[in-house]
């Protein structure tokens, strides 16, 4: 018994050792390959040849067979045709309209893939073309959306034209996106404005005292912290606080009213929001109008190309960012519920 007892000893301590071995061999494996595809990749998509393959596919289905053998026809004699103006007129290549889609988190963690698709865009686009962006936010952190605004205003500093579109919300930092455009389109009832901006903690200190449990916090510099979650909280730090909000407020009015100054700006940095409609009626919007429309219409003249920047994720990765869609996607239903949106 005591030879199996020994036995039995040693096989636990061989199989914990081979365990420890296999999860930090995985461990290295895991960081390797993190490391191999931290760089993302371009993901370009022809629009245009889309929206023409859609349409090719309905008109098959309606016609009989006989008229859409005729149609095929008639569209091959018409190219052919426009192909032989094209040639003795030497008709320059078609202007291009570059889409990219941003739907912002509360961190506009997003403006990462955003910096890497306006680099892209700038790098071939010249000032015949145009950027598109399909804007999604009801904001966030202010440094997140102040770093995604300078890269759409990095297009209009090329002189690009830049058009905004909405077409569920843009409120506060997703307006702030925004109004960079030359031109913003919003459907009928797409939420925008809420150019404020709000900040809430909670303070557990009487729960502590209450529990006998002590706080301490040390600090350098009067206003090192204004407001605290565990410690007591004053009116002089409250009132820093508050005038630290207002100065963001500010700054938030100046930047919205250097790229739209027909807008009358007292009127509408109350920290309200409008639907599409009465936005246009302030100024907000420029036209009434959905992306799908304004891609549609494009697609006739231009060459529509969508481009995404995406980096592959591993299995840990994506769980968790499954995890955090979830509680972010609670958070926002309950943002929308109460009509609030943080700058």
């Amino acid at each position: 018994m005591e030879f199996l007892y020994e036995y039995g000893l040693f096989f636990a301590k061989a199989i914990t050792f081979v365990i420890a071995v296999i999860a930090i061999i995985a461990a290295i494996a895991g960081a390797a390959h993190k490391q191999k595809h931290k760089k993302g990749e371009l993901d370009i998509t022809d629009l245009s040849e889309q929206f023409d393959d859609v349409e090719h596919h309905m008109t098959e289905h309606l016609l009989s067979k006989e008229e859409f053998k005729q149609h095929e026809k008639e569209l091959k004699k018409q190219q052919k045709l426009q192909d032989k103006a094209d040639k003795n007129s030497e008709k320059e290549t078609p202007h291009r309209l570059f889409v990219v889609d941003f739907k912002g988190s509360i961190d506009a963690r997003e403006v990462n893939s955003l910096r890497e698709e306006i680099s892209a865009i700038l790098a071939v686009a010249n000032k015949d073309d145009e950027v598109f962006v399909r804007l999604e936010s009801g904001g966030g952190m202010v440094h997140g959306y102040g770093l995604a605004s300078s890269q759409l205003d990095r297009v209009r500093q090329q002189g690009i034209p830049l058009t905004a579109s909405v077409d569920k919300v843009a409120a506060s930092g997703g307006y702030m996106m925004a109004c960079v455009a030359d031109k913003i389109i919003s459907a009928p009832f797409a939420i925008l404005g809420s150019i404020g901006v709000i900040a809430q903690i909670p303070n557990f200190n009487k729960l502590l005292k209450k529990s006998n449990i002590e706080f301490e916090q040390l600090t350098a510099g009067e206003y090192k912290r204004t407001l605290t979650m565990f410690g007591e909280n004053t009116d002089k730090g409250r009132e820093k606080f508050v005038e630290e909000l207002e100065e963001t407020h500010l700054l938030f009015k100046e930047f919205v009213s250097e790229h739209r100054p027909s807008l009358d700006i007292a009127k509408v940095a109350t920290g309200e929001h409008w639907f599409g409609l009465k936005a246009k009626e302030l100024g907000l919007v420029d036209d009434i109008q959905t992306s799908d429309d304004y891609l549609l219409q494009a697609s006739k003249e231009r060459k529509v190309i969508a481009i995404k920047y995406e980096v592959k994720k591993g299995l840990a990765e994506k769980f968790g960012k499954a995890a955090s869609i979830s509680v972010e996607n609670v958070v926002n239903k309950l943002w929308q519920n109460n009509r609030i949106f943080p700058s």
